[in-house]
């Protein structure tokens, strides 16, 4: 008799999926390392810079590229998958069994948040092997910062799965918020590079506040109380959001 509780289950069966899912794999898994690569082959990128305290670009673009495999996880990937069930009803059918709906949603957070978490240790392994990125100066203020940035990440994703009835909805509304999501965690232009006025602005928003909160943590100091309050606060918030307005059919 098998003794394997349903949660566990309907886990490894969301682990299966996901591994069989080659555009998840690549932009959650590959992608952010891939940019680690691009970004760190480029010359300039590699060279100290005084405007930027006498760091490389290559430097920040590490934590950037953490926030990126978080908003690949939690803003374009889980919200459509759960969408998806949604609309073919599969949440619908599992109300009617031991398994309720609510263990496939806490699958899916773990597996994302999971495959997040290793994403980031791939991009700070090979930042560190094949461009001299410095490892997190404090380590404990680096995990708790990523832990309440996954936290916060992963509560706006299942906000944008709450509002969107269909999988092609979700497509679309992940798409409009990763973007602002992207331009805020320093995809474009790191946080640090941008005019102090924007950098108050943009430390407002959950991957702004996360962005200085890992880098400094980087540098080995400690996120400032503003940065982890900000984090905290959405996530709150986006939490009370999401089960608000979730719906299982």
């Amino acid at each position: 008799m098998s003794t394997t509780s349903p949660a566990a289950a309907v886990l490894r069966t969301e682990i299966r999926l996901f591994t069989r899912e080659p555009g998840a794999l690549f932009w959650v898994m590959a992608s952010p390392t891939v940019l680690t690569v691009i970004l760190g082959l480029i010359p300039s990128f590699r060279e100290a810079s005084e405007d930027l305290g006498g760091r490389r670009v290559i430097d920040l673009y590490v934590p950037v590229s953490v926030l990126f495999a978080l908003i690949m996880a939690a803003v374009q990937s889980m919200p459509a998958v759960l969408s998806g069930y949604r609309e073919r009803g599969i949440l619908r059918r599992m109300s009617t069994t031991p398994v309720r709906p609510a263990t496939l949603l806490a699958a899916q957070i773990a597996l994302y948040a999971a495959a997040t978490l290793v994403s980031a240790v791939l991009v700070i392994t090979v930042g560190r092997l094949a461009f001299g990125v410095a490892l997190p100066g404090n380590l404990v203020a680096y995990v708790l910062a990523l832990l309440l940035t996954v936290a916060a990440g992963l509560a706006l994703g299942a906000t944008v799965c709450a509002v969107s009835r269909t999988q092609g909805i979700a497509y679309a509304v992940g798409s409009a918020v990763a973007f602002p999501a992207m331009f805020t965690a320093g995809v474009w232009v790191p946080v640090q590079a941008m005019p102090d006025t924007l950098q108050r602005i943009v430390g407002l928003s959950p991957f702004g506040a996360a962005s200085q909160a890992l880098d400094a943590a980087a540098s080995g100091g400690w996120p400032g109380w503003t940065e982890l309050g900000v984090l905290a606060l959405w996530t709150a918030v986006l939490t009370g959001a999401s089960v608000r307005w979730f719906r299982w059919e």
